[in-house]
């Protein structure tokens, strides 16, 4: 039996990821993003599930997503439940994950053609002197 891998063309995909950066096809990106399939929003301001608040999520929910994943960073982290609140009285699924699991997900469903909004935690780097 021969199988196929039918993969949806045109959209964006996970190519690495690595505990300071994540990389987009071929760009490297160091500070929180957002990604869907069709749409890269970069500079979201969110760095830590700790912080996270309802404005870094209208962001999320403003590219209309059907499941929402947030990487929390190297671990799984959760945000306080009041953020998650607008996601799921939307009936819009949300996972929360590490940086890791949430790529390989968001990659997973994008090529299914689904409508996945992918928001990625990454810690501002320390500022050198």
């Amino acid at each position: 039996m021969q199988l196929v891998h039918d993969r949806a063309e045109g959209y964006f995909f996970i190519r690495a990821c690595r505990p300071d950066a994540i990389t987009i096809i071929d760009r490297e990106l160091h500070a929180s993003f957002i990604i869907a399939p069709d749409r890269i929003v970069e500079d979201w301001p969110a760095q830590s599930a700790a912080t996270l608040d309802l404005a870094a999520m209208e962001a999320v929910l403003a590219l209309d997503p059907e499941l929402v994943l947030l990487g929390s960073g190297a671990r799984q982290e959760f945000p306080p439940p009041t953020v998650l609140l607008p996601l799921l009285c939307r009936g819009i699924g949300v996972e929360v994950m590490d940086n890791a699991a949430a790529s390989r997900t968001y990659n997973l469903l994008a090529a299914e053609g689904r409508r996945v909004v992918a928001a990625f935690m990454l810690a501002a780097a320390p500022a050198t002197a």
